[in-house]
This record gives structure tokens, sequence and C-alpha cells, in this order.
């Protein structure tokens, strides 16, 4: 199986060398991630500056891992698919985050986006997370459960073009209770921003680190989560309301 790795929190983050390390468990990996951290990037891409490409090796400095690239996570994906790989990936992972991907923060993640762009080009893309409880991450085990579920999607034989999002929970509350298939929390969730003044007397903002949603929800991901389940979500990018498109299109418009 050849595996396309990427991430949102750059090449040499934690979270992509473990999970790489179980991945090849399951095939051949190539690397194609960003230089530098890109969170919450979303899906934006690189249009006026030169997307810099650089080949990236194990520590032994011979073992080639993939490339790193001076842009966004889409724009990685983009340029393995189109430009890189000498042969098509059979699935494409993001991950693994350095904190959870539920609710709407799949609309701010970098991770998500970047199995989105898989899945635009009809690959079947899974984002994987882990949760963040301002505690060390255990990255080493979240990637063996990550690994598991990624298989047990495998073996599904899903149809081109599928997306999925996982989250693994803080894994320090205790033993994984079990895997859950639930829709995301559309919930907003609350924010701060921390306000201060510089010494020529500018105000600026810092955006708080307590992301947090204060109304889970029952039945969805930000829920089972932190329940202690491993959450899947099956995703897709059509953002059509397909309710108000009948009604919209039953109307009469008029123009002068």
């Amino acid at each position: 199986m050849r595996i396309l790795l990427t991430n949102d929190d750059g090449i040499y983050a934690p979270g992509l060398r473990a999970l790489r390390h179980e991945l090849l468990k399951l095939g051949t990996v190539t690397v194609v991630a960003p230089a530098t951290e890109q969170s919450a990037a979303g899906h934006s891409v690189t249009l006026l500056n030169p997307l810099l490409v650089s080949e990236v090796f194990e520590d032994d400095a011979v073992t080639f891992i993939g490339w790193a690239i001076e842009g966004r996570p889409a724009d990685c994906v983009k340029l393995a698919l189109l430009e890189l790989l000498a042969e098509p990936p059979d699935i494409i992972i993001s991950g693994m985050n350095a904190g959870s991907n539920a609710g709407i923060n799949v609309l701010y993640s970098g991770t998500v986006a970047a199995a989105i762009e898989g899945a635009f080009y009809h690959h079947t893309a899974i984002a994987v997370s882990l949760e963040y409880d301002k505690k060390i991450y255990d990255f080493q085990a979240a990637a063996g459960y990550a690994r598991q579920v990624i298989e047990q999607i495998i073996a599904q034989k899903p149809v081109a073009g599928s997306l999925y999002n996982v989250n693994i929970p803080v894994l320090e509350r205790g033993p994984i209770k079990g895997v859950k298939v639930l829709p995301q929390n559309v919930s907003p969730y609350t924010e701060k921003f921390d306000r201060r003044v510089n010494p020529r007397g500018r105000t600026y903002f810092w955006t708080s680190p307590d992301f947090l949603c204060p109304d889970p929800r029952p039945g969805t991901d930000v829920e089972a989560l932190a329940e202690g389940y491993i959450t899947v979500t099956p995703l897709k990018f059509d953002l059509t309301d397909h309710a108000k498109l009948a009604e919209l299109q039953s109307q009469k418009w008029n123009v002068e």
C-alpha cells in the first residue's frame, strides 16, 4: 500500500513522526508536509510566493522520508499528487495533529484541509488528531490507536474520494472506551482574547488557548471525545444547503 502522509504541524512534528512509524506497518509511506507549523491555516493555498521544496531524510541522513514544502497543508497535497509522487497514493493520511479537530474546528484545521484536498482528487483521505489537555502528548500510544482505526476504515473498501475525521481522546484520562461514529458538533466555541498594549501604546491581542465548547450536545463527536471514545466522522466538502436550494429554486426572481 502506498501512503501519502501530511500534516499542519510541520514535517518535524512529533505527531507526524509517531504516526509515520505506525503507518510503515501498513505499507510504504511518503511524507509531504509543511516545512513549518501551519496550525489553523484552514484550506488556504499559496498564490503569491514560490513553493520551495526540500528533501528530508531520517536521522541517519540516508533514509529518504519525503519533502518539506514552504507552504500550506493543501499546497503539500497538491504538489504531492501533481508533481512529486511517481505513483498515486492508495490513501492519504493527515496528522497526527497536536490537539483535537472535533466540532467546528474542522473549518479552521489545516490537518482536515489537507485531507479534504486529497478527497478533491478522488483519494480516500483520513485526518487524525489527538486531544490536548495541557499535558504531555502520548503520540506513540495514540498513533497505535490511529493505525488500528485506519486499518478498519481501509478494510471497508471506501469509494474513491471518501473523507474521514478521526479524533483520539486524551489518553491520560484513562483507557480508551471504544470507537464511536458520530456527526460533528456544530455548536460555537467559547473564545477569548487577551488585550494588551505594547511599549509604543499600540493595542494588540493574543488569542486565548482556552478554546472550549460549552455545548457538547449528545450524540456528537465533541461529547464522545470528552467521554474517552475515539471518534470517527465521515465528512463531505459539498457545502450546498440542498433544502434551501430547492426553496430558492422555486422562488420567482426579478431583476431590472
